[in-house]
């Protein structure tokens, strides 16, 4: 397959238990740990067809259905944009075929304090140094899709340069786990299949990632994922792109909720702030005005959706607001900018 996809394919799906085990289809008996890459290896067959690989988690109050149909969407949402303005996306002239994985896990529970406080938990416990398994999954998941693509081949310039380029995307308490196990990658190089000699000229990587409204603190990443930046001579996780982040203060569940759960807004409501790199912020574009390279090329990026991530009348009612209010145009405009710029 060579040409525009006229058929978008189903995501695959991937799904944890409450403490982060791998979990077969039709199944409520977790794969055991030493078998996680043998699973994932007869589960997953990267298509030679596909230009990017978008991994996606979602968040809070989140049905398994729900969130296979969300990222489906969004992938919509981008080849349709790509497919009627390619020019205002010159670096993917050579062709944008989106394949997705969808991770699933059990974050549903009553919309009070009562029932953020537990899926909180759970997302911190299913991630867990010693007990959470979601990040040791999570790790073979990119570790198995990064063996498996195919090697960009050609000079590094933008027009030039052809391959699998693998993304992350995350909404909510998703955002947590991918964090956790990009960084995992740096501290614990087996997880990701490094016992094996790689190309040098092309270690493991992640080309971008983009999270949506995030349900952490804002000064999670001083806090929770020390590791994931180059700091005190330490060279990091391997996100070879940035890491943006979508935030607006409609985000009920990361202001309201988080507020009183954790005693301060999340990154969601309010963007992300202490940090071992310093957070660009800038706003979210329509989908008619193309990102300036200075808008996205940093470490750490957050973008402002005040403006757009409001909700409708009946989510301004409910108890999570806009947070979930981001499977819109403009963010596929967002997500398919930054695969453009890793070429």
């Amino acid at each position: 397959m060579t040409g525009p996809l006229t058929r978008l394919p189903a995501p695959v799906e991937i799904d944890l238990d409450d403490k982060g085990r791998l979990t077969p289809p039709d199944s409520d008996v977790p794969v055991p740990a030493g078998r996680v890459a043998e699973h994932l290896a007869r589960s997953l067959a990267v298509p030679s067809w596909a230009t990017d690989i978008h991994v996606y988690v979602h968040g809070w109050q989140t049905a398994p259905h729900s969130a296979t149909r969300t990222a489906q969407r969004l992938l919509r949402h981008s080849l349709d944009l790509y497919e009627a303005a390619p020019d205002r996306y010159p670096g993917l002239k050579a062709g944008y075929r989106p394949w997705c994985v969808v991770v699933r896990w059990p974050s549903s529970s009553l919309p009070t304090l009562k029932g953020y406080r537990r899926i909180r938990d759970r997302a911190h416990a299913m991630s867990a140094d010693g007990t959470g398994h979601a990040p040791y999954v999570l790790g073979h998941l990119l570790g198995y899709l990064d063996t498996e693509r195919t090697d960009p081949t050609g000079p590094a310039v933008l027009a030039n340069r052809h391959g699998q380029y693998l993304h992350l995307v995350g909404h909510s308490f998703g955002g947590r786990f991918l964090c956790e196990a990009v960084q995992r990658a740096a501290e614990k190089p087996p997880v990701l299949g490094w016992s094996t000699p790689h190309d040098p000229l092309r270690p493991f990587t992640v080309d971008s990632a983009l999270i949506f409204q995030m349900a952490a603190p804002r000064d999670a990443f001083v806090r929770h994922f020390g590791t994931l930046f180059p700091r005190d001579g330490q060279p990091g996780a391997p996100l070879r792109g940035p890491l943006v982040l979508t935030h607006s203060r409609w985000d009920r569940a990361t202001g309201f909720w988080h507020l009183r759960a954790e005693k301060a807004r999340g990154i969601g409501h309010s963007g992300a702030g202490a940090a071992p790199v310093p957070p660009f912020t800038t706003e979210l574009l329509p989908t008619s005005e193309v990102y300036e390279q200075s808008d996205l090329d940093h470490r750490l990026v957050n973008v402002d959706a005040d403006w757009l991530y409001r909700g409708s009348r009946r989510t301004r009612l409910h108890p999570s607001g806009a947070h979930s209010d981001f499977l819109r145009p403009e963010s596929a405009h967002l997500l398919l900018t930054l695969a453009e710029r890793s070429r």
